[in-house]
């Protein structure tokens, strides 16, 4: 255990540009804001630890007006106070500091000081994704936008060698959806290429048992939040009749009682955003819960930059997993900021041999 001494606190902003207009379920991105934390002990100035908090517009509960006010007065909070440089120490005091209403501020700081403990190379725990460069498998995104801009993205995806295929849906009509779907299935079996959908609550609770039947033809792999979060009755009935896997993610944000909902629910899988989750171990306790109930989990970044994309890669390495994680969001931005992470043939590594730009 190392005690440092009294630890300084800052942030930088840089909104990061998308390369193509970023279709969602809540709206079209062509901008996305993230604040950089950083983190230094004032007697060794040049030992600097990086997080990243990055609240997702519309869906992050610290998306609001006043975040940037909220995120100095947290930072000017804690700058003066040392830190035990202990993995779980930091974890477990910051979840008494900052309040899971706060989860990305919470994640950043959790990021920096991991990273700060390890010496301020953007390592912050043991995992093979840094530590062996060993690849995680990825699944290929398909943003929604119309039927061309999506069939034009499934060629590109399926060319570069990506065998999971996530698409989301709900944006043009549920025809031509399955439409897109029917075409990569013509080409590439179950057996080949995974499908995975991400409906972003899009289906009405009344017809969604039909949309499910008629994905399941097509031997999706799972769909993610079918109908909109928070209507639990409704959601568990659908997770006790589909014919295909459902994932919870959405339903996650801001629940502090993740055993009584995974109780109350019964999903097949849940996805983790450790950015809209409250960090690293609000996402490693859903993990554990998860796994106790036999129920299937990936990871997905929520759009960060490579600062955010780099802890939650190592993250998902740390915990073991073995199937497609949703982590390819590296190449959205025209400014990114330029680091070790690459994608390969449907993987995503960490090329030591390649610097990080400095975020300031």
């Amino acid at each position: 255990m190392t005690v440092l001494q009294p630890l300084q606190f800052s942030y930088i902003k840089r909104t990061l540009d998308f390369r193509f207009e970023a279709g969602t379920s809540r709206g079209v991105l062509t901008t996305r804001d993230v604040f950089w934390i950083k983190v230094l002990d004032p007697q060794r100035r040049d030992l600097i630890g990086w997080g990243e908090a990055a609240p997702l517009v519309k869906l992050s509960p610290d998306h609001r007006d006043d975040f940037e006010e909220i995120l100095q007065k947290t930072l000017d909070s804690l700058s003066g106070l040392s830190f035990e440089l202990d993995e779980q120490a930091i974890l477990e005091r910051l979840k008494k500091l900052i309040p899971l209403e706060l989860p990305s501020i919470r994640f950043g700081l959790e990021t920096a000081l991991l990273d700060l403990a390890w010496g301020g190379k953007k390592r912050l725990f043991p995992n093979r994704f840094y530590d062996a460069q060993e690849g995680i498998a990825i699944n290929g995104l398909i943003w929604m936008g119309d039927r061309d801009f999506m069939l034009g993205q499934i060629d590109q995806k399926l060319k570069s060698g990506f065998d999971c295929i996530k698409m989301k849906i709900g944006a043009i009509d549920f025809e031509q959806e399955l439409e897109l779907l029917r075409y990569i299935r013509s080409g590439f079996s179950k057996d080949r290429v995974v499908l995975r959908v991400d409906a972003n609550g899009a289906f009405a609770p009344a017809d969604a048992l039909k949309k499910l039947e008629q994905l399941a033809a097509l031997d999706i792999h799972s769909i993610e939040q079918p109908i909109r979060a928070g209507q639990w009755s409704e959601m568990k009935e659908f997770c006790r009749k589909t014919p295909l896997p459902i994932a919870l993610d959405e339903e996650l944000i801001g629940i502090g009682e993740k055993a009584r909902l995974l109780d109350a629910i019964e999903p097949q899988h849940i996805i983790l955003k450790p950015t809209l989750l409250g960090g690293i171990l609000e996402t490693k306790e859903w993990v554990q819960l998860a796994e106790e109930r036999n129920i299937g989990w990936w990871m997905t970044s929520a759009l960060e930059s490579n600062i955010g994309l780099n802890a939650i890669s190592q993250l998902a390495s740390a915990l073991g997993t073995t199937i497609p994680q949703g982590l390819g969001t590296g190449k959205l931005y025209n400014n990114n900021l330029e680091s070790p992470l690459e994608v390969r043939s449907g993987d995503i590594l960490y090329n030591s041999a390649k610097s990080w730009e400095d975020p300031a």
